[in-house]
């Protein structure tokens, strides 16, 4: 299973960059998602940038990624940071809400 790492852009070179995220330095593959600007964040999957995303949802995916860590070393996550991680698991999401994430039309009611 591949997870996609969020990176934010150092500096870039012809169809490569140098990003930095999650405590390491990485040149990468740029070629998937067209123009970058130092500062943009991208989702790295093996060595490439796979999408071009918002600070906002690299936090989503850092937060996901440090419960998982924490979760895998057996260390004990407070109680404030499962009661308000910054995102909604699927499990925890309403109908309407699951069929938004799934990109399925709103249904329309005709009452």
């Amino acid at each position: 299973m591949c997870i996609g790492i969020p990176m934010q852009v150092l500096s870039l070179e012809p169809g490569h960059a140098q990003v930095w995220g999650r405590g390491e330095q990485r040149r990468i593959n740029t070629a998937l998602v067209g123009a970058l600007q130092p500062g943009d964040w991208v989702l790295v999957f093996l060595e490439a940038a796979r999408e071009h995303i918002s600070p906002e949802r690299a936090a989503e995916v850092n937060a996901v990624l440090d419960l998982v860590a924490h979760g895998m070393v057996g260390v004990a996550v407070s109680s404030q940071a499962l009661d308000d991680p910054g995102f909604s698991l699927p499990s925890a999401m309403s109908a309407e809400q699951l069929r938004a994430l799934a990109g399925a039309p709103n249904e329309v009611r005709h009452d």
